[in-house]
């Protein structure tokens, strides 16, 4: 339904870093370095989140979006560049355009067409898809594919391209939470990530890439940016998870929870709640720290981006310890209120159990009275009645008395 195209930041160019086939660098002001770090939107429809604006900064309706007058891709790539660059005839770009290689302009029909840094693709439809497979020559996975637990499916090299697909927690915050499978695809010097659900930590690096479009200074930056703040968020869970967790506690064990009329089937669905959250978060991490040993194990990234592979490899095992510390508590207060439910209906069953023999006795006397036998000597006796209902009631008060002396009750 939605992608998103994002570009490195212009940068002045140098001589040594010139490509082959660009005789001339157009030179970008610092304005405009800041001015380009912009999210290029393909999109079908509009939210809240995908206002337009103009070469001016004013902002303009979603109709007018440059990307829903054709579903041709390059010709919508052709657009792209006439807004950017502020070209008003884009029949001029369309015939020769500027293209942005790397981070910077190269002359017009110098160099190939710019390739953006990270690809998101949010719900793709299937000509999206195809457009992706033919733009990059790659194979995308499908939905299903995505889904599949082998290892060889998860995470693989195809003809020099990444594959990468881990589950990411959804939905966090509600009753309700989610793992959703994500796909990271590094061609090149472009990242591909393709998800059919639109997690906390995608939201927040976008707006961070806003902010500070040094953060995608390169598509190994967006991919370990990305994976930072899903490891970040994954932290946040869990701090929130202990915090309802102590909460949890003091009402199963405190004098003023424990009541005898304590309804503990709240507490029971809240600690069921953080234990299916604990689950989720280290099926995440797992798949989070194989796709860390995996990048680790590739040329391609250099020292800088191996040392934060390599702290957030820490990150995520500190935050496993801290997921396994949890499900080890929702354990203990799964027993702990079990026990104490038993604890109250033991309670319950006791008095029954008191009350069935204390009231024994009288019951025995009032049976052997209510005899019609003939021959009954205190059926005409004149006391026989009172001194009947004395014997219940001193068969009653016995036990009872004996049963608080012994602390039964």
């Amino acid at each position: 339904m939605e992608s998103n195209e994002i570009y490195a930041p212009l940068r002045t160019s140098t001589d040594g870093d010139q490509p082959e086939n660009a005789e001339r660098d157009v030179s970008a002001s610092g304005a405009e370095d800041e001015a380009h770090g912009a999210i290029e939107r393909s999109e079908k429809h509009t939210g809240d989140d995908h206002d337009d604006f103009d070469e001016h900064g004013h902002e303009t309706d979603a109709e007018d979006d440059m990307y829903c007058d054709s579903d041709n891709p390059t010709e919508r790539l052709d657009r792209a560049f006439a807004r950017d660059f502020a070209v008003e005839d884009a029949s001029e770009v369309t015939r020769e355009p500027a293209v942005l290689a790397g981070t910077k302009v190269v002359a017009p029909g110098k160099a190939a067409k710019a390739a953006p840094v990270w690809i998101d693709l949010f719900e793709p439809d299937a000509s999206e898809l195809r457009a992706i497979e033919s733009r990059f020559g790659i194979e995308v996975p499908t939905r299903e594919e995505m889904q599949e637990i082998e290892l060889s499916s998860r995470l693989y090299d195809e003809d020099g391209a990444l594959f990468m697909t881990v589950t990411v927690l959804n939905k966090a915050a509600t009753d309700d939470p989610e793992s959703i499978a994500v796909t990271f695809i590094m061609v090149k010097k472009t990242l591909i990530t393709l998800r059919y659900a639109d997690p906390i930590p995608f939201k927040t690096f976008s707006r961070r890439v806003k902010r500070s479009p040094g953060l995608a200074s390169s598509a190994d930056a967006v991919l370990l940016g990305l994976l930072e703040q899903i490891v970040d968020r994954l932290a946040d869970i869990m701090e929130i998870a202990v915090a309802d967790l102590e909460k949890i506690s003091n009402a199963v064990f405190s004098k003023e929870g424990n009541r005898p009329d304590q309804d503990h089937h709240d507490n029971l669905r809240r600690i069921g709640r953080a234990g299916n959250l604990a689950s989720k978060a280290k099926d995440s991490l797992l798949n989070l720290n194989r796709m860390a040993l995996f990048l680790n194990t590739q040329a391609r990234f250099k020292k800088d981006a191996k040392a934060r592979l390599k702290t957030l490899s820490r990150d995520i095992l500190s935050i496993t310890e801290h997921a396994n510390f949890v499900a080890n508590k929702v354990t203990f207060l799964l027993d702990a209120t079990l026990g104490m439910i038993n604890l109250e209906q033991n309670n319950i069953i006791k008095i029954f159990s008191v009350a069935a023999a204390a009231f024994l006795p009288p019951t025995l006397i009032a049976s052997i009275y209510g005899m019609n036998f003939q021959f009954m000597p205190e059926l005409h006796w004149e006391f026989g009645y009172p001194l009947a209902i004395a014997l219940m009631v001193l068969s009653a008060v016995g036990p009872l008395w004996y049963f608080k002396r012994k602390g039964w009750l």
